[in-house]
């Protein structure tokens, strides 16, 4: 049986979607990530601009997430997230989201998988670990509760 436990919240800023659309896998989405927070039991911290997700909107709706994203810890210390998942719902429910609209989590399935850079010392057991996330695209920000996999 899977077993988790929490690891931290995340709310990401993001900036409007780069779209190049009708490429030859699907249409491309590249969405910058200008800011946010991060907040768990055992660390917390600001995310840095200049990371992105980058989608590819599958033919069949389903979009690809590829995120790579810096954090930064309270105390200074910088380590980087990849991130690979999966966002998908009904075609109505996405298009409401596209649209920016606000949608409950509930309406659709947003899973994304981490894996994490951090240096030697206080925070290189997050080196060692992969983590799974729930999330929430809302019109300004990404919501996601991420969990370690035990």
């Amino acid at each position: 049986m899977i077993q988790t436990r929490p690891l931290f919240v995340m709310t990401a800023e993001v900036a409007p979607a780069q779209v190049t659309p009708d490429g030859p896998y699907g249409t491309r989405r590249f969405i910058p990530v200008t800011g946010g927070r991060f907040e768990g039991e055992r660390l917390r911290g600001r995310m840095l601009p200049g990371g992105a997700d980058c989608q590819l909107i599958r033919p069949d709706g389903v979009a690809e997430l590829d995120v790579r994203t810096t954090f930064e810890t309270d105390d200074g210390v910088l380590f980087l997230m990849r991130g690979l998942g999966l966002r998908h719902g009904a075609p109505e429910v996405m298009a409401r989201i596209t649209r920016g609209e606000e949608v409950p989590a509930s309406d659709y399935y947003f899973r994304e998988t981490m894996i994490f850079e951090a240096p030697r010392g206080r925070y290189d057991w997050l080196n060692k670990l992969v983590a799974l996330g729930v999330g929430e695209r809302r019109a300004a920000t990404v919501l996601l509760h991420i969990h370690e996999l035990l």
